[in-house]
Formats: C-alpha cells, structure tokens, sequence
C-alpha cells in the first residue's frame, strides 16, 4: 500500500493539518515509567490465560494502542489495515455511496458533514446528526469501519438511516440512495455581480483551484453584462478542514504581507511562523471586499483561513462561531500498514489567537434562517470543548466565556416560510451577497456593517438587507 496517497488521504477525512515530525523524542523511556509497563504485561498475561474464551494477541495489542492514543485527545488515533483504506479510497474519490464525514463519539455515529452535492446532502443530512440504525440495524459502541462499509454499496441502491437531530423531539428515518462519490473541493458561480467561491475541504491543489476560480470569476463578468465585480464571497460552512499547507495557499491568495497562522509544539523545532507571500504574490482580487462565511462545521484549516482573513481586516466573516479545533496532528507511519495520527502542536492566528475551543468568532453572526432546525440544532451544536478529552485553551477559557447573548436579534426575525415565498434558499449567502452589493466601493460602509449593522424593523427587512430583488442561492 502506497503511502504518498494516503498522506493526502489522512488530511481530507481527518480534517488535519499534518507537518513534519521530530524523531528525537523517540528516547529511552523514563525509569520511573517502566514498572507501569510491568503492570500492562501483567494484565495481557492475566487476560491470555483467565479470559472465557481465547483472545487473538492482536487484538489485544490494538486495543492496547488505541486506549493509549483515545487517553491524548479526540484526534490522535491509530490507523491500520481498513482505516487506511478508507483514506485511500476516499481522496481518489471513486467510491460509491453516500458521500459523509463521520466519527464515532460516544459509541455513536456522529456526522462530521455531508459533502456537498451528495447523495446525503440532497437527502437533508447535516452536520452533527447521529446516525442511530443502518436498514434498521442499532450501531452504537461498534466498530466505525464496520458502519462506513455497510453505508457503501451501489450507486443506485438504497439504506435507510435512523437519524437523531438535536433540536428534534423524535429520531426519523431517511432513505438515501447511494450515488458515486465525485469530490469537488472547489466550486465557483457568478451570483450578479458578485463572485461566489466554495471550498468544501482542503485537499490537494485546494490554492490553486481558487486562482484559478477568481480569474474565471472575473472573466464571467466581464463578459457577461454585470459589470466588474464588486465583491466576493468564500463559503466555508461546513468544511472540516485538511492540508496545512492548502489553507496557507488560500490565504495566501488575498493576503499581501504579515503572519497568516503560527503553530506551537512542546519543540522549539515544531514552532513555525507561516508568512504572506510565500505562495502567491499580490491579492488577487485586490480592492474587493470579501465575506467569508462560516459555522459550527468550519473547522482546522478552515477556521485559519477564516482568522487570518479577519485578523488582517482582508475580510468581514460571517455566520456562526466556528468548531474551534486549534491544533495540529502529524501523520506517522509505522509500517506499510499502519500509521498513528498524534497531535504534536497547537495553532494560532495572526493576533496570537488559539482557536481551540472558542473557535473563530464572526465579525456578523448570521443565522441560517432558511433552515427550520437551525435555531434548535445551533442551540445544541457539538463543537470541540464538548469533545471528551479535548485540549484546553491556554488561556483558560470556561464554557460560560463561550456563550454569547441569546437574545433574538430584531435583524433576523423572518421564518423559514417567508424566506421560502421570496425565493431565498440559504439565506447566510443571500445576506452575504446583498451586503457585499449595497457596500460596493465603500470599504468604509462595510466595515461599519460589521461593527454596528442596523437593525431591521421587519421580517421583509430582516430577509432584504439590500435594496435588490429576491434571488434563489
């Protein structure tokens, strides 16, 4: 099994920044240590010979390495034979199914986020479902391959899933019907006169796709009769992050000088500064105001493409507070089959901002109206300081010191209903859209809606931010 692909691999499912690793740790173990080894070779030798019935030595050393690895935190684990080829088969992107990011947590099987386009994001599923039964069978506290190849299968063939929404009184069925699993990390549309990028995980070439996406994007207006561009969107809901390097790249395109991220490891060797400029030269669409938008699936690499952006005022974010993952894993291979993915350094922003736990805080918080479940789902959301065993924030932050005002902004007071009457299907892009528009060439203007937006008095307002007709996005 070839290793190349699937270090690629590890950083689109993982949602992972990988760096290089040190070695030098790998030293004589601590003498005081040894006699709690002494204590593990007891217990395997209790279990081999008292055990009810035989216990294969391998599965005992794998239980063994993943309790050692699960003891660090949520995102340090232990890759083998078919957790590597999943990897594998996932970043060359030719399986078919139902095109989810899931973990276990708790037992359960938790979705990270459908990719877009899916067979599961056409079916409704969203980030942070629990995914209860497969064709009626309970899975909870099972193996989390065993879930993944059981949603695999034919394109065309169905599985209904149990699904538990937080927010929802009752668990629900939904039967989706497998397709083949195309991934489009980077997707691009002219929304007007305004450029609409979507990066849906950051795996290879991720920098490269958007150049590449701007420039068209500014070609289509210009042959289009809309006129030049006046503004940018770049949607990063519901990514789940990957390559350290492509969020760099990312950032890199719109930023022209300063620190786009820092990491920071128990090493001096694994404290790094990443700096403007060293991939793409210029901004590339200089003088355009840009929203980014987010929520609680932006996370990793997202999350320092987003606080670069806001640290260095390039752009306005808006949305919901990110997931708040904040830390860096490396991804060590041991033998041809099988590798660990351990957690070796923290990030932060330009400011000196760790995002573990707190997340990125939107300069807007947007809610996505549009969506019947939202407010309930957002109330419940699970981000990383839910996570058993997460880091902490060096800065001590309490769960208290991550909630904000609950009270209803008078801005954002339109059902669902109303939404749907004038066209408006995700009402975060069509407020980001209509805020880029009426700011047009006023960087002032827009940098006032981000400190200070007015309110709106009614629900027709609330859904209108511009004076433009309702438009589907």
């Amino acid at each position: 099994m070839k290793f190349a692909p699937l270090m690629r691999a590890a950083l689109l499912v993982s949602a992972v920044a990988a760096v290089p690793v040190a070695t030098s740790g790998l030293a004589a173990l601590d003498s005081q240590v040894n006699p709690e080894f002494d204590k593990l070779f007891h217990i395997y030798a209790l279990i081999k010979d008292n055990y009810v019935d035989q216990v294969d030595d391998d599965k005992l050393l794998k239980g063994a390495i993943d309790g050692m690895l699960a003891s660090l935190d949520p995102h340090s684990n232990y890759l083998d034979g078919p957790s590597l080829q999943r990897l594998e088969t996932m970043i060359d992107g030719n399986y078919s199914g139902l095109g989810l990011s899931v973990v276990e947590e708790d037992g359960a099987v938790k979705i990270i986020s459908p990719f877009k386009g899916s067979p599961a994001d056409k079916a409704g599923l969203k980030a942070g479902d629990y995914i209860t039964h497969l064709d009626g069978v309970l899975y909870y506290e099972r193996d989390l391959d065993e879930a993944v190849s059981k949603m695999r299968g034919p394109a065309g063939s169905s599985i209904t899933l149990t699904v538990y929404r937080p927010g929802r009184d009752e668990p629900f069925d939904v039967t989706v019907t497998r397709g083949v699993i195309e991934l489009e990390p980077v997707t691009w549309e002219l929304k007007e006169n305004v450029g609409y990028i979507s990066v849906n995980e950051f795996s290879r070439d991720v920098g490269n796709d958007v150049a590449k996406g701007i420039a068209d994007l500014k070609k289509q207006a210009a042959t289009t009769g809309t006129g030049p561009l006046v503004g940018l969107v770049l949607d990063l809901r519901s990514n789940p992050g990957g390559s350290l390097d492509e969020a760099i790249a990312l950032s890199d395109i719109f930023l022209e000088k300063g620190v786009i991220v820092s990491q920071r490891g128990r090493r001096a060797s694994e404290n790094q500064y990443y700096r403007a400029e060293s991939m793409f030269k210029g901004d590339a669409v200089k003088g355009l105001p840009i929203a980014v938008l987010v929520d609680a699936g932006s996370a990793s690499a997202s999350e320092i493409v987003a606080g670069a952006l806001q640290d260095q005022h390039r752009a306005v974010v808006m949305g919901e507070r990110t997931f708040g993952k904040g830390s860096v894993q490396s991804f060590l291979p041991l033998d041809r089959e099988s590798a660990i993915k351990l957690t070796t350094a923290r990030y932060y922003t330009p400011s000196g901002h760790s995002v573990q736990e707190g997340g990125i805080e939107p300069d807007i918080e947007v809610p996505q109206l549009s969506d019947p479940d939202a407010r309930r789902r957002a109330e419940r959301a699970v981000r990383e300081s839910d996570l058993r065993g997460h880091l902490i924030n060096e800065a001590g932050l309490e769960d208290k010191d991550l909630e904000s005002d609950k009270a209803t902004d008078p801005r954002f007071s339109a059902t669902p209903e109303e939404l749907e009457e004038q066209g408006i299907e995700d009402f975060q892009l069509h407020y980001a859209i209509s805020t880029l528009q009426r700011t047009a060439g006023k960087p002032a203007a827009l940098a006032a809606v981000a400190a200070k937006p007015a309110a709106a008095k009614t629900p027709e307002a609330a859904a209108k931010p511009a004076a433009s007709k309702p438009k589907k996005n």
